[in-house]
């Protein structure tokens, strides 16, 4: 699956409050903290002047605040894209649609380029209710990629995948991406034996790891736009 849960902690303390918060990518239907995002992947085409993004919370009893910003494929903020309103406050099963602009940055026309989009919810809490207490707040921060697609590429996305080549090295398997997309592989299989997930850079090349006794006949799937998982099929060989 398209997950990389990883787990990002900051504490702030303030008024006897500790802060706890959670970075992850979830799969489809999978909310966090009562926020779901319209879908776990944003495709921006490069000459839009904006790309709306649907946030709901599905909870019915709970308000948020939610804070959105846009990273790099680094990791870090960027001033690329400007999201409005950066911060809103989400009530009980409301739909927020958020605009996401680019603002800069000089990107190539014969490929796409990664971005990270990132929606932080806070749940709101009972001031009264805290008043000489401590509490605990659980922050959830929902990461999905953002691809930026110029217009024209070609194969099509959905025939980008035929185009993947393998090749066995030692312990390892070589994925080669001729194509303009980020490809992400998963369920790979290698013979019998499962292999990790890895996302394929343009024009690039990824390798896997090959644990011992591994089969030399490759099988994949990958992530489409909508988030959805292909059927299975046998990578070519080179």
């Amino acid at each position: 699956m398209d997950i990389n849960m990883t787990l990002t902690r900051f504490f702030q303390r303030k008024a006897g409050v500790l802060l706890l918060s959670f970075f992850s990518v979830l799969p489809p239907g999978v909310q966090a903290g009562g926020i779901v995002l319209g879908g776990t992947r944003i495709i921006y085409p490069l000459d839009s002047r904006q790309q709306p993004v649907s946030v709901r919370n599905t909870d019915d009893k709970t308000t948020f605040l939610v804070q959105s910003w846009v990273e790099g494929a680094d990791g870090q903020k960027t001033k690329d894209f400007v999201v409005t309103p950066p911060l809103y406050t989400g009530g009980p099963g409301n739909e927020n649609m958020l605009r996401l602009v680019r603002t800069g940055g000089e990107l190539p026309r014969d490929r796409e380029s990664l971005y990270y989009f990132n929606a932080k919810a806070i749940p709101s809490v009972d001031k009264k209710a805290l008043e000489g207490k401590s509490a605990l707040i659980l922050a959830v921060v929902t990461r999905v990629k953002l691809f930026v697609r110029p217009e024209g590429l070609r194969p099509r996305p959905e025939a980008a995948p035929a185009e993947l080549r393998f090749r066995l090295n030692g312990q390892k398997v070589t994925v080669h991406n001729p194509t303009p997309y980020y490809l992400t592989l998963t369920d790979i299989k290698a013979g019998r034996t499962p292999l990790a997930d890895t996302m394929v850079s343009p024009l690039s090349d990824s390798s896997i790891v090959l644990p011992p006794g591994a089969g030399s006949d490759i099988t994949f799937s990958t992530i489409n736009d909508y988030g959805g998982i292909s059927t299975p099929q046998k990578g070519v060989m080179q």
